[in-house]
């Protein structure tokens, strides 16, 4: 068994090597000057787990912070947090101006992006290099070369990795998919060229279907990654989706950790994620290590990355993207390999070279939950408000990153993730078993979540028979068929907003910030309700009128797909809303005559009336 345990700060790999024999040892050493205090652009349990690497490596930590997060566990658990000024995703954390003035302002002299957000945007990564900071990621020449979805299937191509059918570039509009489509044949996959995570992908199965799907996913695409430009792809009915994780250095050292299965998707959203990927054959494994090793290093790829494949149902393999950046299932790999990935990021951006060139052997088996706040029993819609119960699981094999404890908020401008189990066994199943015995022991509260959805799966024969692994990419929609309740109505998330002026201490201009909930419970009085909370009854009760539409979720109006006057038939799509980075349809509860449209681009509470279909 080779374990390869993470050098702490101050090892000197090169000489020391680590405790396992077997390993060889990479003898070059070049040291840049440590660093002394990283900023985390990022927020949630991502920037938890990277403030906790923090304290482990020896680093201070700088959290950042919308608005809604003010009181967030991620700016509690830094050494110190400073505020963005802003509500939505592209007014802070997507913010490159504000970001590197927050690390300014606070002396970091690192970033560390985490990820989503700008985690693959080599813009960002330029500004920081670009601004005397130690970047913690790959290079942005490779997070271009990569981070294109379409440059990345070329250099796939180069180095003979096995890939289906695609577009030679970003389709321009429409017209490119439908004909792409028409000599290709359906199903077809529409992705985001510069983004990952699932946002910005749809799969058209109908010809009639592919306008709005490629509007979709334009949308998508430029809300989370601030580009629109998506490429196309023929689609693999019912595969598997398996991943390699790499790490790389400056020294030109590119070593593939091992393999994960995250086939167990919802809307292209993973839930649960296993390593190493069980039921692969030894060819099917080492096809994917040397492809995903040959890809990393054509294109000097450092740093924590992931590449990642479909597998069909016949055993095909095929190329699917590279994430130049760490993933959210990251957890489960170091559960396997003893090996702290964000201390590798740390340690790889310093100029050490990695202290292990093989694969290590897995150390067992691990399982990772993600904890959303998703109504499982409502389609998985979105569920933002207050946490008011958060009592996790715990005993051998258990491991929890969370970004939320009681009392904390959980906006709806941001992704759904609140927290992630990580169960681990010396066998798959040990793991399956346990994380039964977690699932039951963890108790949530305030908001919906999907831990009825991972306790079902984790007594479906399809995943634990021990044979093989029936779940596929698409097995939620088509295969799970386990009744699964709706969640009690989560109670509107509070008003988060501040409202800030400038005050003067001791001859000096101060910003003072202060929650528009506490400036509204003073000037009301004691007892007196909120005016938020007040607005957003007077939604609910609007919204039982007959004839309204309801909002689905609290959420944002993206597009209406119908104007003022419109004749509808019941069932017609009359809207696109998102909350949470997740787009939902919205159809007309009657026919008739639609009116009173609410504006597109507003906020609207779960339940609100957007329009009346008033009858004929």
């Amino acid at each position: 068994m080779n374990k390869a345990p993470s050098a702490g700060r101050g090892e000197n790999v090169c000489e020391a090597g680590v405790p396992a024999p077997r390993l060889p040892i990479v003898r070059q050493c070049q040291r840049v000057d440590p660093m002394k205090k990283i900023l985390i652009a990022n927020r949630g349990e991502i920037a938890v787990r990277i403030a906790r690497a923090c304290a482990d490596y020896g680093v201070g930590s700088v959290a950042v912070y919308a608005d809604a997060d003010i009181d967030a566990l991620h700016v509690r658990m830094a050494d110190e947090a400073w505020g963005l000024g802003g509500d939505r995703p592209a007014d802070t954390y997507l913010h490159i101006d504000k970001l590197l003035d927050a690390a300014r302002k606070s002396g970091a002299d690192a970033v560390h992006p985490g990820y989503g957000f700008l985690s693959e945007n080599a813009g960002f990564a330029r500004a920081v290099i670009g601004a005397g900071l130690t970047w913690i990621g790959p290079p942005p020449e490779a997070i271009e070369r990569l981070g294109d979805k379409v440059e990345a299937r070329r250099l796939a191509l180069q180095v003979g990795a096995p890939l289906v059918q695609g577009t030679a570039g970003p389709v321009q509009d429409v017209s490119e998919v439908l004909a792409f489509a028409e000599q290709h044949g359906l199903p077809i996959i529409i992705k985001a060229a510069f983004g990952g995570g699932g946002r910005g992908m749809k799969i058209a199965w109908r010809m009639d279907e592919v306008e709005d799907l490629y509007a979709s996913a334009v949308r998508e695409a430029t809300a989370a990654f601030g580009r629109g430009e998506c490429f196309v792809e023929q689609f693999l009915d019912r595969p598997r989706h398996i991943e390699a994780q790499v790490l790389a250095d400056a020294h030109g050292n590119v070593v593939v950790l091992g393999t994960r299965d995250c086939s167990l998707q919802r809307r292209n959203q993973k839930l649960v994620e296993e390593a190493p990927a069980p039921f692969l054959t030894p060819q099917q494994r080492e096809r994917i290590h040397t492809a995903a090793r040959d890809i990393c290093a054509a294109a000097g790829y450092t740093s924590a990355g992931t590449v990642e494949f479909l597998l069909s149902g016949t055993g095909a393999i095929s190329f699917l993207e590279v994430n130049t950046r760490l993933q959210v299932e990251h957890p489960v790999t170091e559960q396997t390999t003893g090996i702290d990935l964000v201390v590798e990021q740390f340690r790889i951006a310093e100029g050490l070279p990695l202290g292990i060139t093989q694969t290590p052997e897995p150390l067992g088996h691990a399982i990772e939950f993600r904890i959303n706040a998703e109504d499982v029993g409502r389609g998985f819609l979105p569920t933002p408000g207050g946490v008011t119960e958060f009592d996790p699981p715990s005993g051998p094999g258990v491991r929890l990153d969370t970004g939320v404890q009681a009392g904390s908020i959980v906006p709806g401008t941001f992704d759904s993730l609140m927290a992630k189990l990580i169960v681990s066994g010396a066998t798959r199943e040990q793991a399956i078993a346990r994380a039964r015995r977690a699932l039951r022991e963890f108790r949530f509260g305030g908001v919906a979540s999907v831990l009825p959805f991972h306790r079902a799966v984790m007594e479906h024969d399809d995943f634990t028979n021990g044979e093989t692994l029936r779940v596929h990419t698409r097995w939620i929609e088509t295969d799970f068929a386990a009744p699964l309740a709706a969640a009690a109505r989560a109670e509107p998330p509070a008003d988060t907003s501040l409202v800030r002026t400038a005050i003067e201490i001791d001859g000096r201009r101060v910003a003072l910030g202060l929650p528009a909930l506490l400036l509204q419970g003073l000037q009301a009085g004691p007892g007196a309700q909120p005016a938020g909370a007040r607005a957003q009854s007077a939604d609910a009760g609007s919204a039982a009128q007959e004839g309204t539409v309801p909002a689905p979720v609290a959420g944002t109006v993206q597009v209406w797909k119908v104007a003022e006057g419109d004749i509808v038939a019941e069932g017609d799509l009359v809207a696109v809303m998102e909350a949470m980075k997740m787009e939902m349809q919205v159809t007309a509860p009657r026919a008739g005559r639609i009116q009173g449209l609410v504006p597109a681009g507003s906020y609207q509470a779960a339940g609100a009336c957007l329009a009346i279909v008033a009858l004929t």
